[in-house]
């Protein structure tokens, strides 16, 4: 069993640069292994436990949520707060009323089994949008929107889902109960998720641990321990997860370059992991048994229910047509959904195989055809700027809370003012210095003489108490980009002589 493990991970990883270059998302290649290992093609791994699968399938979708919300940068979550999380509210509750009505009118459904359906299907998916998104330049007010949106709708669908249940099997108590859980699960999670973002980074300061590695192991006990306190009270653990990875990935503490490659490699592997073992579960089949109702209700998903929620609620917020298009398409179905579909059976009802084929079929095709067309789309649109090119070289500097200095990478756009300036010319704080500087995948030793050219990445050393001063001298403006870099528009920086740091438009390194 673990050898034909080891060699399914590695076909998935090595799949990964054939789906790139046919412009199939990397989920679809992973459900299509796991289906082609699973018990009903070659049936080398024989896996037929829903329930199972849902307690794995949290377990993986914490991981994922955690490395969202630390990807997740402070400038853009202050724009797009509002409209995501009006996104990920009522805009779940008319995505499920309109496929739920349309699926009721069209096909030969109960009210309650076409709701149930528009239910489980109703959340944008954080693991499909995050996996479609994570190496691409999205316009980033559009791209943080679905990530925040697709983080944080997964309460509003669960609840939505149990409710529904509840009503099939006639123990639904009131309205008033669904708002006030609603409600619950929202305050609990987010007062969790802050306290636990909060109070992590001082804790992971004050640890002095033995080994570096252990600093990655508290992180990620953090991660589950946001989870597991908002459970026990019944508050949402996924939007206690969220928060938690983006309050304490803006946050400054040890070892936080090393957190950020760890939650990073995490994630991809409860991605691969995630899609590997939902696609073990299914039977092909048994989903190719209900491929007309499964079309009918992704054509209402996609083109009717997911534009209406978006084009509805975004009309009080500032987004274009063209950002408004792109939010409709990247309603990305995925890993949620499946797992949601899981509940019919947990609740032992009669059609429970019925509603997880179609859910399966429905979001194999969304990630088929949203997320193939994704990239096409964003550039039609122009609100796709390319690929991102991870760094060739990382440094990191490893020092407790007591040092107060802190290491800073800042990458040089090829319109920044810097270009063709030496370093002597330009101005930072008196306890400021520029480290390193790596060009064309080497590593150049700053000098006062040296010339800064397009594509520098600067790592810049600067004690914690300057920071402030230092990004109010150096950014007396931010403007909101067309591109991934915030900080791109700054004014000219003026010159002066005999200096060897530099004055930098600088912000963190953010993924």
């Amino acid at each position: 069993m673990l050898l034909i493990l080891a060699i399914l991970l590695l076909l998935a990883t090595f799949s990964t640069k054939l789906a790139e270059k046919l412009g199939i998302p990397g989920l679809i290649v992973f459900l299509g292994l796991g289906m082609i290992f699973g018990n009903d093609v070659l049936n080398l791994i024989y896996f037929d436990d829903p329930l199972l699968a849902e307690t794995i399938g949290t377990a993986f979708l914490i991981i994922i949520l955690f490395e969202g919300g630390f990807s997740t940068k402070r400038e853009l979550m202050k724009i797009v707060i509002k409209p995501a999380f009006t996104l990920a509210t009522i805009g779940v509750i008319v995505t499920a009323v309109v496929i739920g009505t349309l699926a009721y009118l069209l096909l030969d459904l109960s009210l309650h089994s076409a709701f149930l359906i528009g239910a489980i299907i109703s959340s944008t998916d954080a693991a499909a949008v995050f996996a479609s998104l994570r190496n691409k330049k999205i316009e980033p007010k559009t791209a943080a929107t679905l990530e925040i949106e697709s983080a944080t709708n997964d309460p509003m669908a669960i609840i939505l889902t149990i409710t529904i249940i509840q009503l099939i099997q006639g123990t639904f108590s009131s309205p008033v109960f669904f708002v006030v859980n609603l409600g619950w699960q929202i305050l609990a999670g987010s007062l969790i998720g802050y306290l636990i973002g909060k109070v992590g980074p001082y804790i992971i300061n004050k640890a002095k641990l033995e080994t570096g590695g252990f600093y990655l192991v508290l992180t990620l006990g953090l991660c589950f321990l946001s989870y597991g306190l908002a459970s026990e009270i019944k508050g949402n653990g996924f939007l206690a997860v969220f928060i938690t990875g983006y309050l304490i990935s803006n946050s400054q503490f040890v070892y936080k370059n090393s957190a950020l490659r760890f939650v990073d490699g995490l994630s991809s592997f409860s991605q691969v992991m995630l899609f590997l073992m939902l696609g073990l579960l299914v039977s092909p089949s048994k989903v190719l048994l209900y491929w007309q109702d499964g079309i009918i209700i992704s054509l209402i998903l996609i083109f009717i229910a997911r534009p209406v929620a978006v084009f509805l609620l975004t009309i009080f917020w500032d987004y274009s047509l063209r950002q408004k298009i792109f939010l409709c398409w990247g309603g990305i179905k995925g890993a949620v959904p499946i797992v949601l579909a899981v509940y019919p059976f947990a609740a032992g009802l009669e059609d429970a195989n019925y509603y997880f084929n179609i859910v399966f079929f429905v979001v194999l095709l969304s990630a088929l055809i949203q997320g193939a067309t994704l990239d096409l789309l964003a550039g039609k649109l122009k609100l796709f700027f390319g690929k991102k090119k991870p760094s060739v070289h990382s440094l990191e500097l490893i020092s407790l809370e007591e040092s107060g200095s802190e290491l800073i990478e800042y990458n040089i756009k090829k319109e920044s003012e810097l270009i063709n300036k030496k370093i002597y010319q330009l101005l930072l704080p008196k306890h400021s210095l520029v480290t390193a500087i790596v060009r064309n995948k080497d590593i150049v030793t700053p000098r006062g003489n040296t010339v800064l050219k397009a594509g520098d990445t600067l790592f810049l050393l600067t004690r914690m108490d300057d920071k402030e001063a230092l990004l109010a001298a150096l950014e007396p403006e931010k403007d909101v980009p067309e591109e991934d870099n915030f900080l791109n528009k700054s004014k000219p920086i003026p010159e002066k002589e005999n200096k060897m740091t530099s004055g930098l438009n600088i912000r963190k390194r953010l993924k």
